[in-house]
């Protein structure tokens, strides 16, 4: 009976996935999952500890017109980064170069990194950038862009558990290729 369709397409949606791929995943992916969740912790640890070292490095570089990190005193978010990240700041820093040529040097910063990654996902344990006037925003006018909170001059970073002096050195040589 057509009353009965509903019930018959939901029975269906549940027993055939559940026939094709079990029930439980399997033993590799499933070892795989614990080692990543009990790994998780020290993970962040670094994440957090690179990030803010990476924030204070760039604070105080002549071609950096600022940065937002909720790990400086200085942020707007520091407060809430306190009370809800027990003091860390995340693995996320966001930054504004100083530039006649935003757009042009935010690339070519970009472009000369050699440990970062230059993909738009975030929170992989290896160091990952973008400049997203450039890319995931690049189909928006400039005005669209600055009401969606991206401007030509940011740079994000997703900052990795590197050695904190590769992550450093590699910021050092790219920012030396803008003007």
């Amino acid at each position: 009976p057509d009353s009965l369709a509903p019930l018959a397409y939901k029975l269906r949606a549940y027993t055939v996935p559940l026939r094709n791929l079990g029930g439980c995943m399997s033993a590799d992916n499933a070892w795989m999952i614990l080692q990543g969740i009990e790994t998780l912790s020290l993970r962040m640890e670094r994440h957090c500890e690179n990030a803010l070292k990476v924030a204070e490095y760039l604070k105080d570089h002549e071609k950096i017109a600022w940065v937002r990190y909720p790990g400086l005193p200085d942020d707007s978010q520091y407060e809430k980064a306190q009370k809800y990240l027990k003091g860390k700041g995340g693995p996320m820093v966001v930054f504004g170069l100083k530039s006649n040529e935003p757009q042009t040097d935010g690339q070519t910063l970009v472009n000369s990194l050699q440990l970062f990654s230059h993909v738009a996902n975030v929170g992989d344990c290896k160091s990952l950038v973008i400049h997203p006037a450039s890319t995931t925003h690049s189909q928006l006018n400039e005005e669209q862009q600055r009401s969606a909170g991206v401007s030509p001059e940011m740079v994000r970073l997703s900052v990795g558990i590197e050695s904190i002096e590769d992550i450093i050195a590699d910021l050092e040589q790219s920012l030396k290729t803008i003007a």
